[in-house]
């Protein structure tokens, strides 16, 4: 499970202007590995992108990563307020 946290920390902190904002939580329920990514006020229409293009493309790649078990993975983005 690091490395799925490795890997958006990669993804999202070049993007944003402020990256020691960006968190990134992990919670467990019974079906889902929820990552909760918080990056600055400032920096979500960064993360989001036109459309909902960027964060489309980082759930995208997130999610092609290979857990084991029955879980699936989901990314929250947040935005710090």
């Amino acid at each position: 499970m690091t490395d799925v946290k490795e890997l958006v920390y990669a993804i999202v902190r070049p993007l944003v202007t402020h990256p020691d904002s960006v968190k990134l939580d992990l919670t467990e329920s019974a079906d889902f590995i929820e990552y909760n990514l918080t990056v600055d006020p400032e920096d979500i229409g960064r993360i989001i992108g036109k459309q909902g293009r960027v964060a489309k493309a980082i759930r995208t790649i997130v999610y092609s990563v290979r857990i084991d078990g029955p879980k699936k993975v989901r990314l929250n983005i947040l935005d710090g307020k």
